[in-house]
């Protein structure tokens, strides 16, 4: 009779078992090396060379060591519509999906806010009316997709360069209570030659509203009043904005 150790020893030429890193919890075989080509392909082509979800399945290798995170990469993208929707969603909405955990909320969130950083790096401290498109693109990033409406005034020097980004007010999903006078005053306190107004419009369209249209006359008239020149004001929607100045609204 076969001693119990040689039982247990696996015979010559029996398969490894597979890791849940290779091949899912309760995958099969199939999945073996999947996140090393993976990475590998993005290694080499970059972004571009990945889908929303394959770029979200990468990132989600950070928070969930030992799972296959492909189904759960296609679910939040079929949920939120892209990768950047996905990082951009609140903890709270990102919770709600299943399979979703703290440590995948906070990676994710540590993206956005990198993204963030990035595309503000691009516009502080430089001037404004030079980087035109950056701004546009810090503003799109940042505001684009709030579920509520939000006020920022952006701050320039005498040579038009951008020493403060503020939130002035934060409202519901469609409106923002703005007052003249505290953005004055601000503009005073940072010694702000010069300003730009933008809010975000979550319904997605950017088309400037009557109360828009006001609200931006009164700061305008109290700005002139101090010598303080109001630039533009931005309404950011989704994938696209208006300009005050352009429509002949400044």
């Amino acid at each position: 009779m076969a001693s119990k150790s040689s039982r247990s020893r696996p015979k010559a030429g029996t398969p490894r078992p597979i890791s849940e890193d290779e091949a899912g919890s309760s995958e099969v075989p199939h999945y073996r090396g999947h996140r090393q080509r993976l990475r590998e392909r993005f290694v080499a082509g970059g972004a571009d060379a990945l889908p929303d979800y394959e770029l979200l399945e990468l990132l989600l290798f950070f928070s969930i060591p030992q799972r296959d995170t492909k189904p759960l990469a296609k679910a939040l993208v079929a949920r939120f519509g892209s990768f950047a929707d996905v990082i951009a969603a609140s903890p709270d909405r990102l919770a709600e999906t299943d399979g979703v955990k703290d440590a995948t909320v906070a990676a994710l969130k540590i993206v956005e806010a990198a993204a963030l950083r990035l595309a503000k790096a691009r516009v502080i401290g430089r001037p404004v009316l030079g980087s035109w498109q950056a701004l546009l693109d810090y503003c799109a990033a940042i505001m684009a997709r709030a579920q509520t409406e939000e006020f920022r005034v952006l701050f320039l020097d005498r040579k038009n360069v951008l020493v403060a980004d503020e939130v002035h007010q934060r409202g519901t999903v469609d409106h923002t209570p703005v007052y003249p006078r505290e953005v004055v005053k601000r503009a005073l306190e940072l010694g702000a030659s010069a300003i730009i107004l933008v809010h975000n419009h979550p319904s997605g369209d950017p088309a400037p509203s009557r109360t828009d249209i006001l609200m931006t006359r009164e700061i305008a008239a109290a700005a002139k009043a101090l010598k303080i020149d109001l630039h533009d004001h931005l309404v950011i929607g989704r994938g696209k904005h208006a300009s005050f100045k352009a429509l002949g609204l400044l």
